[in-house]
């Protein structure tokens, strides 16, 4: 499934915040201003303008997507939708002023005026004080819809006008499908939404060769793991090391070795669907025979401390290097 304008997939997505916009619709009942936050990538901007498309739609089941006004809010010059994005940095007073200014005007077509601004947290300070100015004083044909993942840094005489709508987290299996439907294969959208829940994010990575490569080196650092043999420090040594260079990335490669692990888990619990690498499903059975579930919980737990010793600051090749021992049975930290 992917991120089309009908109020069915919407809802899929966003079932709460779809069912009140509808349903303010349904009613007649349309506030003057609403506050859509959530993270990146959850569906907010998709959301208002369908929202607007609702609004001014000419069709007898609104949205038609098919209409003159619904066609124009699609290619983003419906003269009555105003969308504001950040100009640089931030969005600026002038900004906010050109707005106003825009909106002492009638409607040009519809009965109605919309302006969305993206990324309302990032307005100055006299941006915002303008802003807030112009939702005290709403007029009756005017909806605004003010998008952010991080409305704690708004002010709060902004959010009070506003009503919230919360966007949640997308959860792993629409999230794959969304990966699927962008074209993205099966396993690397499995692995993907495993790690985030942000569709764009997900996109970047799944089509970043950095990335694929991270995937290859854990999936054969993993497979020697389970020798019992110094071919694991060698490929330490001549792969890993060399492509994780930095704490974050050391990071991202112990939350592969993880998801790893977890598969394993599950393939050992009789839970086969849904893994992170389900391309990897017989390599997996077969390391399943040889392994039982209590030393792969064990195994996860020595993972999870690394990860907690890598935000400590620890030096990451010593903590890869001893992470290896352990995995394989060695030592503990020190």
């Amino acid at each position: 499934m992917t991120l089309t304008d009908t109020w069915k997939e919407l809802s899929e997505l966003q079932p709460i915040v779809l069912k009140m916009l509808k349903n303010s619709l349904e009613k007649n009942r349309v506030a003057h201003a609403y506050l859509l936050e959530g993270d990146p990538g959850t569906g907010k901007k998709k959301a208002a303008l369908h929202f607007a498309k609702s609004l001014l739609c000419e069709g007898e089941e609104p949205p038609c997507g098919n209409c003159r006004n619904c066609r124009r809010i699609d290619h983003g010059n419906h003269p009555d939708v105003h969308v504001i994005e950040p100009d640089g940095a931030s969005i600026k007073k002038q900004q906010i002023a050109l707005l106003q200014q825009e909106f002492s005007k009638a409607a040009v077509e519809a009965d109605r005026k919309i302006y969305i601004i993206e990324h309302a947290d990032k307005m100055t300070a006299s941006a915002a004080n303008s802003l807030l100015k112009f939702l005290e004083e709403p007029a009756s044909d005017t909806t605004a819809l003010l998008l952010t993942e991080q409305y704690q840094r708004m002010l709060p005489t902004i959010i009070s006008r506003c009503q919230l709508l919360s966007f949640k987290p997308l959860s792993p299996s629409i999230l794959k499908d969304q990966l699927i439907g962008e074209g993205i294969s099966i396993p690397m959208a499995s692995l993907v939404s495993n790690l985030t829940n942000n569709l764009e994010e997900a996109l970047r990575l799944s089509r970043e060769e950095w990335f694929a490569q991270s995937r290859r080196i854990v999936l054969k650092l993993h497979e020697v793991l389970q020798k019992q043999s110094l071919e694991a420090m060698v490929k330490l040594q001549e792969d890993f090391n060399s492509h994780f260079k930095d704490k974050q990335q050391v990071n991202l490669a112990l939350d592969l070795l993880l998801l790893l692990f977890k598969d394993l888990m599950m393939v050992q619990t009789g839970k086969e669907q849904d893994l992170a690498f389900p391309d990897q499903l017989a390599l997996l059975k077969n390391q399943a025979l040889h392994s039982s579930a209590g030393r792969t919980a064990e195994q996860i737990t020595a993972i999870l401390e690394a990860k907690r010793r890598l935000e400590s600051n620890m030096n990451p090749q010593l903590l890869m290097e001893q992470l290896v021992l352990k995995l394989q049975g060695g030592t503990s930290f020190v």
